[in-house]
């Protein structure tokens, strides 16, 4: 499975790039190939190519506010939460993305 997905937190410091590091490991421990994107403080980081978003079988967006570009991810399958989901159940989450895309198939 491969996943992209943006991390952005309210601050824009610690929870996005701690979701980030969260959602990668988790994504890589489950076998998938996984990018995610941050938009912080310091701006967009880890940009996402249209090729990943393209090749991508879901979108994970772990926001709490509004995100530049979500127009790329139009007609993919999307998850939506907040930083703190991604945060404390990042295996949860990329459980849950398995469970979205096994069932579209």
């Amino acid at each position: 499975m491969k996943i992209v997905g943006v991390a952005a937190c309210t601050v824009g410091i610690a929870h996005t790039y701690i979701a980030q590091e969260k959602l990668e490991t988790a994504g890589k421990n489950a076998g998938s190939e996984i990018h995610i994107e941050t938009q912080g403080t310091i701006g967009v980081e880890n940009e996402l190519t249209p090729e990943q978003i393209e090749e991508a079988d879901i979108v994970i967006l772990a926001i709490d506010v509004k995100i530049s570009g979500e127009e790329r991810f139009k007609g993919k399958k999307i998850i939506q939460v907040p930083t703190e989901i991604a945060i404390k159940s990042p295996n949860k989450l990329i459980a849950k993305a398995k469970e979205i895309i096994a069932a579209s198939v």
